[in-house]
């Protein structure tokens, strides 16, 4: 009977140990089938390509200019100087203002010289008179010549006293008015408007010795020049320029003349051209220019360092682009475009000026294709990119 029952313990001992067995295996099998599904779900997939923001050229009409630096020059600048001798009685003005044409600056000691005017006229008075009594015995002899009451030896003896007052009287005249003018420089005038600059004598000094001296000096500051040069290869340009549109070298003259301070944006000082030169330089191969602007507040003061642009040609439908968006290497400037399969390419250009914040472009460039105006380090020449498309602020063309 224990026999029996200890075959049977042992029985069901054998299926409970092979029933652990397969439920052992069943697990490991399921456990090796998700690691399988896990390594075939975690294959590697390539990330998407980078956006970028592009956009097509702003096509627009611009003006071309001839853009130089220069500097002002005063229309008008004068030393004044003594031109009597004498010791200086008074300064009527003060140093560094505005006068107006024929304001009196300097005095220098009148009375010596209105002494000698008078002297000079009074002689001239006197001469006046002896001319009188001569002409009067010049006629009085005449007439007794025809009726030959005297000889003709008294007549030509007449004749001679004439002439010889009539000359001295012609030598007190121009005494006269030397001595008028001598008087006139006892006062130092201002020649024309303009501001005036500190004395370089003092009241009480001897001036006017030996040679004239400078009292000081007056300039001119409206209008005023700017002076600027032209290189051969643009004056070559505008000339060719002007015979395509049929503009004569007067009317080349008559072209405006915009100038700006280095501290100012843009160029808010209007002129004309005044005078080109005609010859070029040879040592520098430039051509100079003068252009003529107001200048009723005196911004521009003489010996400013200026830029300078013409404006000699009108252009419709040029391409423009933000300038950022231009790169550089040895080769020049270039662009970055995304082309019809979304692929970067690098785009060799001409460029112009600069319109604002956007870059003219001469060459290189179509008005259709999409140029890279944001991403740029995510742009890469012969990649794949996912461009977003943008449209480019354009900023106001620049005032006439």
């Amino acid at each position: 009977m224990k026999s029996e029952r200890s075959l049977a313990c042992s029985r069901a001992h054998d299926t409970f140990r092979q029933r652990g067995t397969i439920a052992c295996r069943a697990v490991v099998a399921i456990a090796a089938f998700g690691v399988l599904s896990a390594c075939e779900q975690n294959t590697f997939v390539p990330p998407p390509p980078p956006k970028v923001e592009v956009a097509v050229p702003v096509q627009r009409s611009i003006t071309r200019y001839l853009e130089a630096t220069g500097n002002t020059a005063p229309i008008k600048n004068v030393d004044l100087v003594a031109r009597v001798q004498g010791f200086l009685q008074s300064i009527n003005y003060k140093d560094g203002t505005f006068v107006k044409e024929g304001t009196t600056l300097f005095t220098i000691e009148p009375e010596t010289y209105k002494l000698k005017l008078d002297q000079a006229q009074a002689a001239e008075t006197g001469m006046q008179a002896s001319m009188k009594q001569a002409e009067a015995d010049f006629k009085r002899q005449s007439e007794l010549v025809q009726r030959q009451a005297v000889s003709q030896a008294t007549l030509d003896t007449s004749t001679a006293a004439r002439e010889n007052a009539q000359a001295n009287l012609q030598q007190a005249q121009v005494n006269t008015k030397i001595a008028a003018v001598n008087y006139g420089y006892t006062n130092v005038t201002a020649p024309f408007d303009g501001i005036v600059s500190a004395h370089l004598v003092s009241v009480g000094e001897l001036v006017g010795v030996s040679s004239p001296t400078q009292l000081a000096n007056i300039v001119a500051l409206d209008p005023i020049y700017v002076n600027f040069n032209v290189n051969e290869q643009d004056v070559q340009r505008i000339r060719e320029e002007a015979r395509r549109r049929g503009i004569t070298v007067e009317e080349i003259r008559q072209l405006p003349v915009e100038v700006g301070l280095q501290t100012e944006s843009g160029f808010p000082h209007k002129g004309k051209l005044d005078y080109v030169s005609p010859t070029l330089n040879q040592s520098t191969g430039t051509l100079a220019v003068r252009g003529l602007l107001p200048n009723p507040d005196r911004a521009l003061l003489p010996g400013f360092f200026v830029r300078v642009r013409v404006p000699f040609d009108e252009q419709s439908n040029a391409l423009l682009v933000p300038d950022v968006a231009l790169g550089s290497d040895q080769a020049g400037r270039y662009v970055l475009v995304v082309n019809g399969e979304n692929v970067v390419e690098q785009r060799k250009v001409q460029t112009g000026p600069l319109e604002g914040a956007l870059r003219v472009i001469e060459g290189g460039l179509k008005g259709d294709d999409r140029v890279v105006t944001a991403g740029l380090l995510r742009a890469i020449p012969g990649q794949k990119v996912d461009p977003q498309i943008k449209k480019i602020e354009a900023s106001p063309a620049p005032t006439k």
